[in-house]
């Protein structure tokens, strides 16, 4: 056991040593990316492993006890928060972190369950509400003062496509903005402003003619992800289908000045296949860029760095891979106000071991950005418990992070601008909302199950978690 444990941390000692950016391979990316065998390989396996759970009854929400208004909260003690007593299904381990609520996907109106997307919205007067994206639409809940959720309604996928596990959505002023992997579904735009005045002894399902705005611009209706620039007025749908669409299944902007009217100024195609993007005024030491419309990419093999100010004709300032890329999932940058840093995932680097990703544990790239023309990839941050990185965003100097079963964990980020190798970057907090797996070694699976996005924004501090399985979770910091 000494042997293997020294012989880990030298491999670790080694992965470490090589954590460096890299010109892309493009033999490689035109073979395995640029063609979307990658992606759809890893669509495939996940489809597979989620028919079999479908198959053998897991993915019925039902089966899943919300827990009850009677109890306040479920503190996290001595690294457990036991929300049934003696009951392994209900007892999650946790640091810092306490339960307030858990509501099953059945019991936010959905007959289909299985989340994916979230995204939250704080009403003028501090109230707060949830969008929780489902197969067959997006619940909606305000998160009370105790931390509950309030359920209010949901609006269904749109009524010319069929369900999808995929669905992301993002928020724009007062407005959510859902996209879905389901041909024809287009982009729903909904006003969350309609919930202040429903009472939830009856709740609302709201319909796709009268109360959403609607862009069927997308070449066959499908988007992978969605993003928003609120500064900026627009929408972006990422990933939408097929490649060999003009676009390629770039960043496909629409503007959401009127909403009567939802339109495309144009779409950046320049580096194919985009599966997630921040798009962002720029502010930061790269004086050059300093005001223009900038969108970090993250696009299965690389960090690309847009110049989006001209929709009509985007510009690529950069592509940077790295050693060990297997799948760029998804980032954000550490301060929008100050573009330095930005910390990135890569969702397939565990699954397939390969690189830092070799042992399991889910891997935090740590990107310097003070040249967007030369991006170098500084350090990283490897979590302690096995498993695979999701979502990520950033709030202040905390890093929150969906880790599929791994759950919800926080990382202290404030050290990467002045020590950038991650060495300082520390986890203060972590829930995990998937018991099932913890028994196994490393305290994991390396699997696509669990949490699959979170909501942490909120002032009041509580951050609600959507999960493929069971339904959604609001957490807070234990005091």
């Amino acid at each position: 056991m000494k042997y293997s444990l020294n012989a880990a941390a030298l491999a670790a000692f080694a992965s470490y040593a090589l954590a460096k950016e890299m010109a892309p391979d493009e033999t490689l990316a035109a073979e395995l990316f640029d063609s979307g065998v990658r992606h759809e390989h890893i669509m495939a396996t996940k489809m597979a492993y989620w028919d079999g759970r479908r198959e053998q009854g897991l993915f019925d929400s039902s089966q899943y006890k919300s827990m009850s208004s009677a109890v306040d909260v479920v503190p996290c003690v001595n690294g457990i928060a036991e929300l049934v007593a003696n009951d392994p299904l209900y007892t999650f381990k946790c640091s810092g972190l306490d339960l307030y609520d858990f509501q099953s996907h059945n019991d936010l109106g959905s007959n289909g369950g299985e989340g994916s997307g979230s995204w939250g919205w704080t009403s003028p007067d501090g109230r707060e509400f949830v969008a929780i994206a489902q197969s067959d639409g997006a619940a909606f809940a305000e998160i009370s003062p105790e931390g509950k959720l309030i359920y209010l309604g949901r609006l269904p996928q749109y009524s010319a496509a069929q369900p999808s596990l995929w669905r992301e959505i993002k928020g724009y002023k007062s407005y959510i903005v859902i996209g879905s992997e389901a041909n024809n579904h287009g982009i729903q735009v909904f006003d969350m402003a309609k919930l202040l005045d429903i009472d939830p002894a009856s709740p609302v399902t709201f319909n796709n003619v009268d109360d959403i705005a609607h862009f069927n611009g997308l070449p066959s209706g499908r988007s992978h992800t969605v993003q928003t620039n609120e500064e900026a007025g627009y929408a972006v749908a990422s990933g939408s289908q097929p490649r060999t669409d003009k676009c390629r299944s770039g960043l496909i902007f629409i503007d959401l000045s009127d909403m009567s009217n939802l339109t495309s100024p144009g779409c950046a195609a320049g580096d194919g296949y985009v599966h997630d993007a921040q798009c962002l005024i720029y502010r930061g030491p790269d004086s050059k860029y300093v005001g223009e419309d900038i969108c970090y990419g993250y696009n299965e093999d690389t960090l690309t760095i847009y110049n989006v100010t001209d929709k009509k004709s985007p510009s690529i300032i950069s592509r940077t891979s790295y050693e060990g890329a297997s799948y760029t999932h998804q980032g954000w940058v550490l301060d929008t106000q100050w573009q330095e840093y930005l910390v990135l995932d890569d969702e397939y680097d565990e699954y397939d071991h390969a690189g830092l990703g070799e042992p399991g544990y889910p891997i935090t790239y740590i990107w310097d950005i003070s040249s967007l023309e030369a991006p170098k990839q500084t350090g990283y941050y490897r979590a302690s418990r096995k498993g695979i990185d999701h979502n990520q965003f950033i709030n202040g100097d905390f890093a929150y992070q969906s880790n599929y079963g791994g759950g919800l964990h926080i990382l202290d980020i404030s050290s990467i601008p002045s020590d950038p190798t991650g060495k300082g970057v520390k986890e203060v907090a972590y829930f995990d909302i998937y018991p099932e797996d913890d028994d196994f070694e490393g305290g994991g699976q390396i699997e696509f199950q669990g949490t699959w996005s979170h909501y942490p924004y909120f002032e009041s501090g509580y951050i609600m978690i959507n999960t493929i399985e069971r339904g959604a979770y609001v957490v807070k910091r234990s005091s």
